[in-house]
This record gives structure tokens, sequence and C-alpha cells, in this order.
């Protein structure tokens, strides 16, 4: 992934990739000190303040469909060492009967062939996306975006000769390094007895938007209504990552906040820039069907 960083910058930092981004094509500079508290990728990064440059949004892109109604009002959660709020788990009867892959198969279908993004992870996107527009339509997140994090995070649940099966399930269980201080990482110890990674010893990064188990216990989501809130399916872990996301009621419309929620989900400067340029990428391919 961090081959194409020298193709990456010319493009600047975007504010965000979506129809609410920003109005003003005049860049804007934010200096942002960055809490690792929460960060499904906390053992990745040091928490450092870090200057970064926005530019003007893209255009539109095809959005999904509203989401299903009935959803609850946003609720509390408490968080390790501050308060945020994401919205209220979703009830059974907010889910759509087939779930995620039912709903947006045809929205995602014409998406996947100029985007190259597989059908099923699409429908995960644009589910995650409906979702926060009913449930938190001030944070203004983006299919794109997500797509760009799943695309640098597992390359949409298909790393290593995966495929993603129709369950939103990778073909095998995607475990990453254990954080043990070596490579770069913090050392953390496991915090669920191994029950997500299969190690008691050290925290993994789990599934296709690589959570951390215990990054998981409190964002953990239910996408289905089905009560099983597993971050191996990519329906869970892009609803999960999208109330990351706007957490801290985050506008996503704002350059600041764009930088913000992508950096408090890995706070590195080649990570903010990557999925960048593939939630660019994807952007601009999906105007040639709008």
């Amino acid at each position: 992934m961090r081959r194409v960083m020298g193709r990456v910058w010319h493009y600047g930092l975007c504010a965000v990739v979506s129809s609410g981004a920003l109005a003003s094509a005049s860049l804007m500079a934010a200096v942002l000190t960055m809490m690792a508290t929460l960060s499904p990728e906390r053992g990745l990064a040091t928490s450092a303040p870090m200057v970064m440059v926005a530019p003007p949004a893209l255009p539109a892109v095809p959005e999904p469909a509203a989401a299903p109604a009935g959803l609850p009002p946003a609720a509390p959660i408490a968080g390790t060492a501050r308060t945020v709020t994401v919205p209220a788990q979703m009830p059974a009867s907010a889910a759509p009967a087939g779930g995620p892959q039912v709903a947006y198969a045809a929205w995602a279908s014409r998406l996947s062939w100029v985007t190259g993004i597989p059908v099923r992870a699409l429908e995960a996107y644009a589910y995650a996306h409906a979702v926060m527009a009913a449930s938190r339509p001030t944070c203004q997140l983006s299919w794109t975006t997500l797509a760009g994090i799943a695309a640098v995070e597992s390359q949409h649940g298909t790393m290593g000769g995966r495929t993603l099966l129709a369950d939103g399930r990778p073909s095998t269980p995607i475990i990453g390094i254990p954080l043990n201080g070596a490579n770069g990482t913090r050392a953390i110890a496991a915090t669920d007895g191994g029950r997500l990674t299969g190690d008691k010893i050290w925290e993994r990064a789990v599934g296709p938007f690589q959570f951390i188990p215990s990054a998981w216990a409190i964002w953990r989501t239910d996408a289905h209504g089905d009560g099983i809130t597993d971050p191996q399916n990519i329906d869970n872990a892009a609803l999960a990552a999208a109330k990351y996301l706007c957490a801290d009621n985050r506008n996503l419309a704002s350059g600041e906040d764009w930088v913000r929620a992508i950096l408090s989900y890995n706070n590195s400067l080649d990570y903010a820039r990557t999925v960048y340029y593939y939630a660019q990428a994807y952007a601009r391919r999906a105007q040639a069907i709008s």
C-alpha cells in the first residue's frame, strides 16, 4: 500500500468525498492533536500533533438509497478516557430482510464495475452510509471514505488471495500481526482471552476493517439484527467503522473533521494520504455513472 505514496500527495488531502463536502475552493490548514485512546489500531502509532492541508472536495458521487425506517436516535456510549456519542445499537426491526446484500444489491452492482470494489463489499459500505445518513445526518459520512479505509486495511476483505463470501465474511479470517512491541507496534496485552484472534497473549487487529478486540468491545455492531457482532463480517465492521468515524459529533463535510476522523482510525500521515488516494479514485470512477 505504501508504494502509492509518490502518486498520492500531489492531490493533497481531501476534506471528504461526498455530496455534502466543502463548498469553499480555498485551501485550509488544520493543526490537529490526535488521541489514540479508542483507535481501532491504537497499537500502531503514537499520538502527536500533525499539520494537514485539506483542499476542496470532490464532486458529488452516486449515493445509496435511504436507510430502512425505524432507526433509533443517537445515544451516548462511554469511552475509555472520554465520552463520545454514537448511534444506538440497531434493533432487529431496522435491519433489512436478507441483510445489506439484498437491500443494496442493485446499487452495488452498478458501482462495482467502475470502481473494481467487490459487490459484496459495496453492499456493506452502502448500508453503513445509509444508516448514518438516517441516524446521524450531520456527520455526512460517504461510502467512498469507508471504501478508502477498507482498501488500505484489507483490500475489501480479499487480502492474501481471500474472497469475500456471500455472508459477508472473508474466505479465511483476517488476523493481523501481534501487537507485541515489535515491527513498530506498542505492546498491548490480549483483552479477550484470544476469542477473536486466537492469541491469548497479545492483541491483534481483525476483520476487513482491522479492529483490535478492545476497540471492538466498544464499537461492536450488529448490522443484521441477528444478535451477532462478528468483526470478520464486513457488514458489521463497516457500520462499526462508520460509527467510529462519526464520533465526537464530527462533520465529515469539514476538512478538519475528515482529517481528524481518518487519523483517529490510524494516526499516520501515510495512512491518511493512502485512504484519500483510494477514496478519491473511487469517487471519480463513480461519477461515470452518476
